[in-house]
């Protein structure tokens, strides 16, 4: 099972698993075209996401799932190490 975080959302969870299942390096605006969200929604959760270090930056604009992401969506990271 997954933390809950007060400050996470529907969204992170699809964000991090496109790019867990894609394993892919993406932009934001890739990723929001292919979960139906604006390029700006997406860019604001992946802000948060790589504050929490869920995500990394691998270029300008450009992010992949972190190895902490993975432990995320595996349910293996507790949600007090998130906030």
């Amino acid at each position: 099972m997954r933390p809950r975080v007060d400050w996470m959302n529907q969204t992170d969870d699809r964000i991090l698993e496109l790019l867990d299942e894609s394993d892919l390096i993406l932009t934001p605006a890739v990723i929001a075209r292919n979960l139906d969200y604006t390029r700006n929604w997406i860019s604001r959760r992946i802000g948060e996401l790589e504050d929490a270090g869920l995500v990394d930056p691998v270029d300008s604009g450009y992010y992949r799932i972190s190895e902490r992401g993975r432990a995320y969506l595996a349910g293996e990271i507790d949600a007090d190490d998130l906030e």
